[in-house]
């Protein structure tokens, strides 16, 4: 083994190979074949055009020529900033948000980062729902943690049994991302009430258990009119997001958390995670971009976009014969594959010049993720190869 990196690094290069696989056999086949030969659905990068209301502040904001707001301003963001992401959340989950609950973040990652280093000490256990987004292993990691997988049911719903099974002396935390990377499953509002539930009877003021909810994709949603939530339902609940992807700017990188009222020991948290956005060196949200989201806080991208590239892609897989649950929101559809090996599969439909993600990348074997967040001529270039695979493995 080499020693030019640490030794956590280098395992979690090998555990990280998914993702960097399909990158790399992307690469190849389009040196090949020509990029647009090549059907990429494994990238999740948000590519619906930004709303009007987000260029109209860039363009202000970029108008401004006065120097102090360049300069260095509070670790938690600047005061207008935080004030309006507050007002939006609060109209969003239905409870008051005040601004001094609200630290403006480098996106998500960077606060679910701070999130789990100011709540986990070291052997804590961080409990994940399968499917899952890869990185909280990372994350928990890094935090001293350890990630604890709970696969959801057959409609990648909660298993609520399995979660409570899952619960130790340990565990410090549980992480929920409705609607899902990968599944595109959206929780019930149903299972967010029972979820709230069943943490209330584990939690303990001398073994705090938190709610933490990753919440980039909440108003990617098309069949539902609001994203239930178990913010409302449970007291020791965090809410950590984005404007990734319901404005479109994932490179901006600007995330946000907010600790609701209700949260025990709330100051004190506060203070840690302030303190930790700064020491883990985000330090904070760039200064120009909390401006611009100062002036266009409940800006939305053109959902309709995703929704038409979900149903052309979900309604030709059913047509196919893939057996699969319709996502209620994210960008992604999560079809089980027609033979048990989910890698094998993958291996198929790069012979018809198809990228997709498989499922064991993400705690689920036995699926694949196929991204719509892509162009038309990607999804629809894409679907003859998808169903020649499937036909190639059932011969």
């Amino acid at each position: 083994m080499s020693h030019a990196i640490a030794q956590q690094a280098a395992h979690d290069l090998g555990a990280a190979s998914w993702i960097r696989e399909m990158f790399e056999q992307g690469r190849r086949l389009k040196a090949e074949f020509g990029a647009d030969q090549v059907f990429d659905f494994s990238l999740g990068n948000p590519n619906a055009t930004p709303p009007a209301a987000f260029f109209d502040a860039l363009q202000a904001v970029a108008a401004e020529r006065a120097a102090p707001l360049h300069r260095y301003m509070p670790n938690a963001g600047f005061d207008e900033a935080r004030a309006a992401v507050a007002r939006f959340l609060s109209g969003q989950y239905r409870t008051e948000i005040e601004p001094s609950a609200v630290i403006l973040t480098s996106g998500a990652a960077g606060g679910m980062n701070v999130a789990l280093r100011a709540i986990c000490n070291p052997g804590d256990e961080v409990i994940v729902l399968a499917p899952y987004f890869p990185e909280y292993r990372f994350y928990a990691q890094q935090a001293g943690g350890q990630m604890v997988l709970v696969q959801t049911d057959a409609e990648f719903q909660p298993d609520l049994p399995a979660i409570e099974a899952a619960l130790t002396e340990r565990t410090r935390a549980i992480i929920v991302n409705s609607p899902n990377n990968p599944s595109g499953a959206v929780y019930t509002e149903e299972k967010c009430r029972a979820l709230g539930a069943l943490l209330a009877r584990h939690d303990r003021p001398e073994r705090p258990l938190y709610l933490l909810c990753d919440d980039p994709y909440r108003r990617i949603i098309y069949d539902l009119a609001w994203c239930p939530t178990p913010v409302p339902h449970y007291a020791r609940t965090v809410i950590i997001s984005s404007y990734s992807k319901d404005v479109s700017i994932a490179g901006e990188r600007l995330g946000y958390i907010a600790v609701p009222p209700r949260v025990p020991e709330r100051t004190l948290l506060l203070g840690a995670l302030t303190m930790l956005n700064r020491t883990l060196g985000f330090v904070n949200a760039a200064a120009f971009m909390q401006r611009v989201i100062t002036r266009c806080a409940d800006a939305l991208c053109d959902v309709s976009f995703y929704r038409q590239n979900r149903d052309l892609l979900c309604g030709a897989l059913q047509e196919y014969g893939y057996a699969l649950t319709m996502p209620q929101g994210a960008l992604y559809a999560f079809p089980k594959t027609p033979i048990a090996d989910d890698v094998a599969f993958v291996e198929a439909l790069l012979r018809h010049r198809v990228l997709a993600v498989p499922g064991r990348g993400f705690g689920r074997p036995g699926h694949i993720r196929l991204s719509f967040c892509t162009d038309r001529h990607t999804l629809e270039g894409g679907l003859p190869g998808l169903k020649a695979a499937l036909e190639d493995v059932r011969r």
